[in-house]
């Protein structure tokens, strides 16, 4: 499988971040595993493009999934890494993809610093999961922004009824 003309190296993004910055774009970030794609993943990357002129999505290594979901019932990821980014790319709201070997983005975010780092509405205060990376965004001005989650869509939910039928 041929690399998709957005997938793009760090390199190659700190520089089309420069660029864009000098002519004056609003660029969104968001990431995840992608791992069995859904209709609640379209709905957050369509409402993460609406933050900006650019859209950016960070996608999870294949070491990074399996170090992660170790625990989980199910083995993952289900598709690898190069599959997940060819789904990615052929979307149109989709701007340019880049895999990541860490636990979260805060190096990359650090480098790149996108105006705004778009995370799901699990993490939104009051009562959402910690934001390991909200520190990083906000020491160089730029804001998180959550989007909403389409209820009963997630891909842990999607194996368990693939395999259990329920």
């Amino acid at each position: 499988m041929s690399r998709s003309a957005k997938e793009v190296d760090l390199a190659e993004l700190i520089e089309l971040r420069r660029i864009w910055r000098a002519e004056g774009h609003t660029v969104v970030w968001t990431n995840g595993n992608f791992d069995v794609f859904h209709i609640g993943h379209l709905e957050s990357l369509r409402a993460a493009r609406k933050f900006g002129t650019v859209l950016v999505v960070g996608v999870n290594s294949d070491e990074a999934i399996r170090v992660a979901k170790a625990a989980k019932a199910h083995a993952r990821p289900v598709f690898p890494v190069a599959e997940r980014v060819e789904v990615l790319a052929a979307l149109e709201l989709v701007d340019h993809v880049l895999v990541f070997d860490e636990a979260t983005p805060e190096h990359v975010l650090s480098l790149v610093q996108p105006d705004v780092h778009c995370k799901g509405a699990d993490y939104a205060p009051p009562n959402g999961a910690p934001i390991p990376e909200a520190a990083t965004v906000a020491a160089y001005g730029g804001r998180v922004e959550f989007l909403p989650l389409v209820p009963g869509r997630s891909s842990t939910d999607t194996l368990a009824r693939l395999i259990d039928g329920s």
